[in-house]
């Protein structure tokens, strides 16, 4: 029986609304914005669809850049069937209907092209539901993603399907696509050139999520043109893309302790301003940045690990967000600080000689000696009292007997380690001249 809101005949009514997006919804490939470098000649989509030759893929990239409408376009350009589903809302029930049906169209001499929207939704066990279906040439599959395909797909599913990276939209591509609605429209938009930039950067590299906010523009039906100050009173800035247990989170974390190992206090400061402006929380950038004092820092600027303790510190004691003023300026502190990675390097070296050398015993002359028998056994003896030597040191060795002694910790000529390094050949001095 028709559905009492289905149109007559089955049509879809002329009057029927339909939304700014949907309605710019490119009708071949060659109208997609922003993806010129995969869907060009040159480009893997375009090199495939030139040798006729498409294989199931896997769309990764942000909201908002086409995913969708690359797929159904790759199907209407390989005269596939399009069929799309949803990770969120597809069971195992309804994949055995999907399968059913494509199975009963090939026999029919026609192919499917099945687009799983959200595919890393679905867990490892589901993801391995699709690969016969793959390898019998059932379907071909277009999985889109917003997660990193190496951390949440199985790599069965990923060696049997290529990796094809979108890019979010450039502000060049938000202004086409712009000019784009306005033609639709058949109206410029009523924004002055400021605030048409703001229009864009509200979008944040999101195509749909820009056409939404000109829809909602064109609506307010204006007069003459507004200034950036009232166009921010009327629309909301989009919400950071930031995802505090996904991809995103790993990438500026990474981008913050990079642009402190590159002593660029601006950038790890934007960087550190991002995480905190996604809702990161300010206890797990305390902690990285105690790392990065350690790890990239270390001695030769020993004060900057007390600088970030205390930072952390003061957070605990003001909260958020007036703690956070301290965490940045320990961010600025160790950005600006002499870099040595000597320390990590040595510690590395040493674990690694610890796992190669971990029955050696330490040599008999550095044992005590409590009982008799270890003293008629040699412990202890021939132990030199460093503070009985001269200048304080013996120069005897302490490695085991059976290992080579090793050079592990090299102090860089910068910051204190300089003055740790004049040490280090000080000693190295006495010891070649004592005959250790």
């Amino acid at each position: 029986m028709a559905d009492l809101f289905d149109p007559p005949s089955g049509e879809t009514q002329a009057s029927a609304p339909r939304p700014l997006a949907d309605r710019l919804r490119p009708a071949a490939l060659s109208e997609v914005i922003g993806q010129d470098r995969v869907l060009s000649p040159e480009g893997p989509l375009g090199a495939m669809l030139s040798s006729g030759s498409l294989s199931s893929l896997i769309l990764w990239g942000p909201p908002g850049v086409g995913k969708t409408t690359i797929a159904r376009l790759l199907a209407d350009a390989t005269d596939l069937a399009f069929i799309q589903v949803s990770a969120i809302f597809t069971g195992v029930p309804e994949l055995r209907k999907v399968f059913d049906a494509a199975k009963l169209r090939r026999k029919q001499g026609r192919g499917t092209l099945l687009f799983v929207d959200e595919i890393h939704r679905f867990n490892k066990a589901q993801q391995d539901g699709f690969l016969p279906h793959m390898e019998d040439g059932t379907i071909l599959l277009v999985g889109a993603t917003t997660e990193n395909p190496s951390f949440e797909l199985n790599a069965a599913l990923l060696s049997r399907a290529q990796v094809i990276v979108l890019e979010r939209l450039s502000l060049a591509d938000l202004e086409r696509l712009a000019q784009r609605a306005e033609k639709e429209l058949g109206a410029a938009l009523p924004l002055k050139g400021p605030a048409r930039e703001a229009l864009l950067e509200m979008a944040d590299g999101d195509g749909r999520a820009l056409l939404n906010l000109i829809e909602q523009v064109a609506a307010w039906k204006l007069k003459e043109a507004i200034d950036t100050e009232t166009l921010g009173r009327r629309l909301m800035r989009r919400a950071a893309k930031y995802d505090k247990s996904g991809d995103e989170h790993y990438n500026l974390i990474s981008a913050l302790h990079k642009s402190v190992r590159g002593s660029d206090p601006d950038a790890a400061l934007y960087w550190f301003a991002r995480m905190l402006e996604g809702g990161e929380d300010p206890r797990y950038l305390a902690r990285r940045i105690i790392r990065m004092a350690v790890e990239d820092i270390g001695l030769a600027d020993p004060q900057a690990q007390t600088i970030c303790l205390h930072a952390w510190e003061t957070f605990e004691r003001l909260g958020s967000p007036e703690g956070e003023l301290a965490l940045a300026q320990a961010v600025a502190y160790i950005a600006l600080a002499p870099k040595s990675n000597a320390g990590y390097v040595a510690y590395k070296a040493a674990r690694d000689l610890a796992r190669r050398t971990g029955s050696e015993p330490p040599p008999k002359h550095i044992l005590n000696a409590p009982t008799k028998m270890m003293k008629e056994q040699g412990y202890g003896a021939g132990y030199a009292y460093d503070h009985d030597a001269e200048d304080g040191f013996s120069g005897q060795n302490y490695f085991p007997d059976g290992v080579k002694r090793p050079i592990l910790y090299q102090p860089v000529e910068r910051g204190f380690e300089r003055e740790l390094k004049k040490r280090i050949e000080w000693f190295a001095k006495l010891r070649d001249k004592r005959g250790s």
